[in-house]
């Protein structure tokens, strides 16, 4: 990371938010040096709801299944399918 420091741009994705990390990498201080480091005249784009890979694989698996799809949409845990 030093030698790419202001030479080019970096992409970093995570599924973990900022204050997971410290639990994760197992020391708190080192964690907010990093974080401190990273995040130093950078752009962070946090991106919510599901994702495309989720989404892709509800549509195969309702695909796949569409009895179990159907039974699940008729369920009263769903909302629907009440009178």
């Amino acid at each position: 990371m030093n030698r790419r420091y202001g030479n080019g741009s970096t992409v970093l994705t995570s599924n973990k938010g900022f204050e997971e990390w410290g639990r994760i990498l197992g020391d708190e201080v080192m964690a907010a040096a990093l974080l401190d480091r990273l995040l130093h005249r950078c752009h962070i784009v946090n991106i919510q709801g599901n994702s495309y890979r989720m989404r892709r694989h509800a549509e195969l698996s309702k695909a796949i299944h569409p009895l179990a799809s159907r039974i699940d949409a008729e369920s009263p845990a769903s909302g629907e399918g009440r009178s």
